[in-house]
């Protein structure tokens, strides 16, 4: 019976091969698809696995190691308080001598800057047991001449700054003129020196510049001199004039008795003869230099107005060779 079934079942429906081929790539197709799909989520299972895994260890690395950073941290806080206290003992020590200033400024900001280096190699030997200072000076001689090119106006002001500190050409508080810029020194670092100009303003001029371009130290002694000139009548008598100016001027309150003021002769212009006033003061700065020859410049004039001296105006005088016939009408109205 159940052999007459199937019998009758295959001859009602009988299959092709067409179908039967159809049923094989349909099963391959799958199959491969699975395959895939497998692999790609064995892969990716993998690769989140070793992630989750290194995260894990950087996680347990990073907490064994805190202890290591907060102590290597505690230490170079520890060195940087000790760099502030040497700063203000060499200050302390040192910075009641006048002279040489600008070494006791050298020392302590080179002494603070070593302290900051053996403090940073201490709390990374700490920190990277591994870090030695043997590896840091061969990553700078490795790196060193990249370095040199990139930084070499750096370390040329550096270079420059020392030396100025050393060699002392002038010192904080001192006026003076470097190319366009004038004013008084507020800051010498290692790099830049900083002055501030008579109108306020902050200028700030490499190291390097002051080194090797000519510079004007106004104050760098205690007497400066001072002049302007001034023009007479020729009809004056010059050596008269001459006393009285110079009487003028040792009578101004700003003007150093230490040095004789002088009145020359200077030239014998078109329209008046010029003298030349030089006097000195005892203070080279800018507010009492122009102080000075404000008071020197009222008294000059006001003694040549009472010894009744002429200023003349500049003239120009015309002379006619030939007379010139001038026809005169009269108005007859």
């Amino acid at each position: 019976m159940m052999t007459l079934f199937f019998y009758e079942l295959i001859t009602a429906h009988p299959p092709t091969l067409y179908g039967i081929a159809q049923s094989v790539d349909a099963a391959s197709v799958v199959d491969t698809i699975n395959n895939n799909v497998s692999d790609k989520v064995t892969q990716k299972v993998s690769e989140y696995q070793i992630m989750t895994a290194s995260a894990q260890q950087m996680v347990k690395d990073l907490t064994a190691r805190v202890p290591y950073l907060v102590v290597a941290f505690v230490m170079f806080v520890l060195f940087w308080l000790f760099s502030i206290i040497f700063k203000k003992a060499v200050t302390k020590i040192l910075g009641r001598r006048k002279r040489h200033q600008n070494l006791v400024t050298v020392f302590r900001r080179i002494g603070s800057a070593l302290i900051l280096f053996l403090g940073f190699m201490v709390a990374m030997i700490i920190a990277v047991p591994s870090f030695t200072p043997a590896k840091l000076i061969g990553g700078l001689g490795i790196g060193s001449v990249a370095i040199g090119f990139a930084f070499k106006d750096i370390f040329q002001n550096l270079l420059s700054g020392i030396l100025l500190l050393l060699s002392e050409p002038f010192r904080i508080g001192d006026q003076i003129i470097s190319g366009n810029f004038e004013g008084t020194v507020e800051d010498i670092q290692i790099r830049a020196t900083t002055i501030r100009t008579y109108d306020g303003r902050r200028v700030v001029i490499p190291n390097s510049q002051l080194y090797t371009t000519p510079m004007m130290v106004n104050t760098a002694y205690s007497q400066r001199r001072l002049d302007f000139d001034v023009g007479i009548g020729y009809e004056n008598d010059i050596e008269h004039a001459q006393q009285v100016i110079l009487k003028a001027v040792q009578n101004a309150s700003t003007v150093s008795h230490l040095a004789k003021p002088l009145v020359i002769t200077k030239a014998l212009a078109d329209s008046s003869v010029v003298l030349t006033v030089l006097w000195f003061i005892e203070d080279g700065t800018q507010a009492n230099r122009v102080a000075s020859i404000n008071e020197v410049m009222i008294l000059v004039k006001r003694a040549l107005d009472d010894a009744k001296i002429s200023i003349p105006f500049p003239i120009t005088t015309l002379e006619v060779n030939r007379p010139l016939a001038l026809e005169i009408q009269h108005d007859k109205s």
